[in-house]
C-alpha cells in the first residue's frame, strides 16, 4: 500500500512539473524568419538579419537545420508582429511562429545561451550530432547585449570554448560557399587590408589581407581566420554598412550602375547631365551621377565647368586625359571627389561630396563607389531622355551653388609652356589662382615696385601665341589697343579695346610707365596694350595702383590709364630666367587680325578663397 501511495505521488509531481513545463512554454513565442542547413550560412543570415532587427536569435533545430527567429515575445505579440513584419514586406511571407518546441543549442548571438522553455530542456540538453561549431572548435564567447531582448535568462558558459586551431579553422573556412567568401573579401576591402578582385578565391592577396587584418588586431597573423574573427570582421562590416545604406543602385535614367549610401543621400531629381542625389536630413552627403552624350571637347568642358562649383574645393589634385578625368578637392569644410570617362560618344561619370571630418567612412564609400561604377546602354541625361515637362528642366546647374572668385584679372602668355604675366593686385588673399579656364597655377616670380607677377601652370600649356615685345620706344599719338576680359570672365573671350598713346611718361616723369587714352575696365588690368603691328608695348596697370596715383583729392579722367613699357617687362621676364620674344611683324594688322592675336594671346586669371 505505502509503495502504491508513493507511486501515486510520483505520477502527480511529474504531471504537475510536465504542466508547469508546458504553461512556461506557452509564455513565449518567436517568429521564425529563415532556417539554413549549416552554421556557417545561419551565421551570415542572422548577422545580416541583425542590421535591420534588434532581437535576432538563432538555434540548433532537432532536424539538423538552424533557424534564425525574432524575439522571444509572448504568443499573441508574436502572431501580431507576424503580421506587421509581413504586411511591412520586412520578412519573408513564409515567416510563421513557434514556440521553439524543437530549438537545441543557441548559435547567435555568438557565445550567448538562452534558458530553454522547460518542454525542450531534454531536447536543448542533448549533444549536437552535426553542429558545426563543435566540429570546428566553436566561436569565441561575444557580448550579448541585443537591444529588445530580456537578456536575464541568458548565461555564459562556465568554460569559454578552446580557441580554433589553424587546421580546424581551414576546415570551417572550406565550408564558405562563393557567396560567403566574397562577402568576406568585401569585408576585408572596407577595413582597408584588400584591393585585389572580389572573386571568392582566397589567393596570396586574400591570404595576405587576412593576415595584415589579424596583424591590426592583435591577433596572431595565420593568413586564416577563425570562426570568431571572421564573424567579428564581419558583424563590424555589416554594421557600418547599415548605417550608411551602402547598396547598388541601377539608374536607368542615367545608365550607371554604382554603390551608392543610400541612408545618407534623398531619391534622384534629374536636371541634364546630372542625376542629383542631395544630402538627406543634413547628413552632408551629396552625390551626382554624370550622363549625357558628348565627345572630347565635351568632357574637356566639364572638366572645367565642374571646377566652378562650390561642391568642388580649389585645391586638390587633378588631372584631364583624352577619354577621362578626375578631380580631387579638399578645404577645411568641404571635400570631393569627380570622375568621368568617355565610352561610345557617351560621357558617364559621379561626383561624390562630404563634410571634410567625415573623412574616414567616406573614404570607404569612395572606395567602394570607384569600384563598382558600371556605365551600361546607350541611356543619357540629354534632355529628351528625362521624363520630366519642358517647362520643368531646369539649367544646366540647376540646383548647383557656382563657386566665384574673389577677383578676375587678365594675363597674356609669355612663353610656349604657358607662364602668364600679369598684375600682382590680382593675388591678394588667394587661396589659389588658375588661369584660363580652370588651370592651377602658382606664382614664380613677383616684383611689387612694378607690381607685375608670372604665373607659371602646374600643367604645361600649349598656347596659340605668345607675346612678342617691341623694343623701340612708340610715338605719341600712335594707335593703341588692349586686349583684356573686360567683364572678369562672363565673356569667354577678351575685348579689344582700341586708344591711342597720350605719354610716354608717367604723371610723376616714370619713364617705365606710358600713358594711354581709351576707356578700360577693371578686368582689362594686366591685359596687354598692342601697337598696330601686333607688338606688345605694355601691361595695362589697374587704376588703383600706386605707380599712377595723383595728389590728395585728384580724379583722373575715365579715359586715362597707364602701362608699365615694354623695356621693363622684358626686365622682369628675364630676371625670371626667361627669354622673352622679339617683335618680328612688319606693317599694320587688320583690325579683326589683331582681335585674333589678342584673343589667342590673352588669358583670364582668377583668384580663389
Amino acid at each position: 500500500m505505502r509503495k502504491f501511495v508513493g507511486q501515486v505521488v510520483l505520477m502527480v509531481l511529474m504531471v504537475m512539473l510536465a504542466g508547469a513545463g508546458t504553461l512556461r512554454a506557452q509564455q513565449q513565442a518567436w517568429v521564425q524568419i529563415e532556417a539554413r542547413p549549416n552554421l556557417l550560412q545561419a551565421q551570415d543570415r542572422a548577422r545580416a538579419y541583425d542590421a535591420s532587427f534588434g532581437n535576432v536569435e538563432g538555434f540548433a533545430l532537432t532536424t539538423g537545420w538552424y533557424a534564425i527567429v525574432l524575439g522571444p515575445y509572448g504568443p499573441a505579440e508574436a502572431r501580431a508582429k507576424l503580421r506587421q513584419l509581413r504586411r511591412n514586406g520586412q520578412i519573408p511571407s513564409d515567416s510563421y511562429v513557434v514556440e521553439g518546441e524543437k530549438f537545441r543549442r543557441q548559435f547567435w548571438p555568438i557565445g550567448a545561451t538562452t534558458q530553454m522553455p522547460q518542454a525542450t530542456t531534454a531536447a536543448a540538453a542533448e549533444p549536437a550530432a552535426n553542429d558545426e561549431a563543435t566540429a570546428t572548435g566553436g566561436a569565441a564567447i561575444a557580448s550579448s547585449a541585443t537591444p529588445g531582448v530580456d537578456h536575464s535568462a541568458r548565461t555564459v558558459p562556465e568554460a569559454a570554448e578552446r580557441p580554433e586551431t589553424p587546421a580546424e579553422a581551414r576546415r570551417a573556412e572550406a565550408q564558405l560557399d562563393r557567396q560567403q567568401r566574397e562577402h568576406l573579401q568585401q569585408a576585408l576591402n572596407w577595413a582597408g587590408a584588400y584591393n585585389g578582385a572580389i572573386d571568392g578565391a582566397f589567393g596570396r592577396g586574400t591570404r595576405g589581407a587576412m593576415a595584415d587584418w589579424q596583424s591590426a588586431q592583435g591577433y596572431e597573423p595565420t593568413g586564416v581566420l577563425t570562426t570568431a574573427q571572421r564573424s567579428a570582421l564581419l558583424a563590424r562590416y555589416d554594421k557600418e554598412q547599415a548605417a550608411l545604406g551602402l547598396r547598388t543602385v541601377t539608374d536607368e535614367n542615367a545608365g550607371i550602375e554604382i554603390a551608392l549610401p543610400m541612408a545618407l543621400l534623398d531619391p534622384p531629381r534629374y536636371d541634364p547631365p546630372f542625376a542629383h542625389y542631395d544630402a538627406k536630413n543634413g547628413s552632408g552627403v551629396r552625390v551626382l551621377l554624370i550622363s549625357e552624350p558628348g565627345d572630347r571637347a565635351a568632357l574637356a568642358g566639364l572638366y572645367n565647368l565642374l571646377q566652378t562649383l562650390r561642391i568642388v574645393p580649389v585645391t586638390g589634385p587633378r588631372a584631364l586625359k583624352s577619354e577621362s578625368f578626375t578631380i580631387s578637392g579638399s578645404d577645411d569644410k568641404n571635400s570631393s571627389y569627380s570622375y568621368a570617362e568617355l565610352q561610345d560618344g557617351l560621357i558617364k561619370g559621379f561626383v561624390l561630396a562630404w563634410k571634410t571630418g567625415d573623412g574616414k567612412p567616406m573614404s570607404r564609400v569612395l572606395k567602394a563607389m570607384q569600384s563598382s561604377f558600371r556605365p551600361f546602354g546607350k541611356a543619357s541625361l540629354d534632355a529628351s531622355m528625362v521624363p520630366t515637362p519642358a517647362d520643368q528642366r531646369r539649367d544646366l546647374l540647376a540646383g548647383l551653388e557656382v563657386r566665384k572668385p574673389v577677383a578676375a584679372r587678365s594675363g597674356f602668355f609669355v612663353d610656349g609652356q604657358g607662364a602668364v604675366l600679369t598684375t600682382d593686385a590680382v593675388l591678394k588673399d588667394c587661396a589659389s589662382i588658375t588661369i584660363g579656364p580652370d588651370t592651377q597655377a602658382r606664382v614664380a616670380h613677383e616684383d611689387h615696385k612694378l607690381g607685375l607677377a608670372l604665373l607659371t601652370p602646374e600643367t604645361a600649356l600649349a598656347p596659340q601665341a605668345v607675346a612678342r615685345f617691341e623694343s623701340a620706344a612708340p610715338s605719341v599719338g600712335d594707335p593703341a589697343a588692349v586686349a583684356g576680359f573686360a567683364y572678369g570672365g562672363v565673356l569667354s573671350a577678351p575685348v579689344m579695346t582700341y586708344g591711342t598713346i597720350e605719354g610716354l611718361t608717367g604723371l610723376s616723369g616714370r619713364t617705365d610707365l606710358r600713358r594711354l587714352s581709351l576707356k578700360a575696365m577693371p578686368g582689362d588690368a594686366g591685359g596687354p596694350v598692342f601697337d598696330q603691328s601686333g607688338a606688345v608695348i605694355g601691361l595695362l596697370l589697374p587704376r588703383e595702383a600706386d605707380a599712377i596715383k595723383t595728389q590728395a583729392g585728384q580724379q583722373l579722367p575715365d579715359n586715362v590709364r597707364f602701362a608699365i613699357d615694354a623695356k621693363a617687362l622684358t626686365g622682369v621676364l628675364k630676371s625670371a630666367g626667361l627669354n622673352p620674344a622679339d617683335n618680328d611683324r612688319i606693317g599694320t594688322m587688320a583690325p579683326e587680325d589683331l582681335a585674333a592675336l589678342g584673343a589667342d594671346t590673352t588669358v583670364l586669371v582668377r583668384c580663389w578663397k
